[in-house]
């Protein structure tokens, strides 16, 4: 095996510039491939070597690091000519985003072609990479991910390994995805409300923000609850949850201000409650939604 202290990045926007800058910063010998060459000049005045095809950036290395808009784009790279044969003997760090069944796909693309796979899921902006602290979610063979580690902990300080399932990575940056939407559509109907009440629309944020961390440690506490199976009553009651998301509608309704998120949030609650579930701990809602 070659120096381990080579890669290969594929993809030059936002996130595989920062992903490069930093093997360059650590003293890793980069050779960079984009589509368009012309996003390449200032890593290549550091000391990166730019390839004339991806083909040739994925013979440079052993590990080749990809991170391109979505798994369209990365398809169509392994189209070009001798890329999908440069693969052979390669270990492959996906970080594109994209969906679960995109990772198992990719994952038996390159295994069909003689490379190994690691599925990674960035939880940070570009300028967020390189921390201690700095997300990142991987899946994978465990021997790929153990070769793979090194060259992740030189982006991100907060690697979680989820196994060998290509896919879970994609899947839990949905999961988590899913509690940000959720937590944003809430936010941005309270924002509705405070405008309408009058009130600073930034204070109402700063309040939010000082509430987050018990709110974390709540949402915690559910996930332990799901898990366990037991949802008696521990921290919440699912009847108080009918009764505040019911009232969150109906001052919605008096008022005038958009209805949307709080007919679904209220209208989940009811049917919950209407099957009997009003009594049990609030993550007794999920039995709801696994019908």
């Amino acid at each position: 095996m070659s120096n381990n202290k080579e890669v290969s990045v594929l993809g030059l926007g936002s996130m595989g510039l920062a992903i490069a800058q930093l093997y360059l910063a650590q003293g890793y010998k980069v050779t960079l491939w984009n589509r368009t060459a012309d996003k390449a000049g200032a890593l290549v005045a550091k000391g990166a070597v730019l390839a004339r095809s991806a083909a040739e950036a994925l013979r440079a290395s052993r590990v080749a690091v990809m991170c391109v808009y979505d798994y369209r784009a990365a398809d169509a790279i392994f189209a070009t000519e001798g890329a999908a044969a440069a693969l052979d003997g390669r270990l492959l760090v996906q970080l594109t985003t994209g969906s679960p069944k995109d990772a198992r796909e990719a994952e038996a693309f390159a295994h069909r072609h003689g490379a190994a796979y690691v599925e990674g899921a960035i939880q940070a902006a570009p300028d967020q990479m390189g921390r201690p602290d700095t997300p990142l979610l991987v899946s994978g063979a465990q021997a790929a991910f153990d070769e793979a580690e090194p060259l992740l902990k030189a982006l991100a300080g907060g690697i979680v390994y989820l196994g060998e399932k290509a896919s879970a990575a994609a899947a839990m940056d949905l999961a988590t995805l899913s509690s940000i939407y959720g937590t944003m559509l809430g936010f941005l109907h309270g924002a509705r409300i405070a405008e309408h009440e009058g009130f600073d629309v930034a204070e109402f944020g700063r309040i939010v923000a000082g509430i987050m961390p018990t709110f974390a440690a709540f949402l915690q506490h559910e996930g332990s609850v799901i898990q366990s199976g037991d949802f008696t009553v521990s921290q919440s009651p699912m009847r108080i949850s009918v009764e505040a998301t019911q009232r969150i509608l109906q001052t919605a309704q008096e008022t005038g201000i958009n209805t949307e998120f709080p007919v679904f949030a209220a209208g989940l609650f009811k049917r919950a409650d209407a099957a009997g579930l009003g009594g049990e701990e609030l993550a007794a809602l999920i039995k709801l939604l696994r019908q």
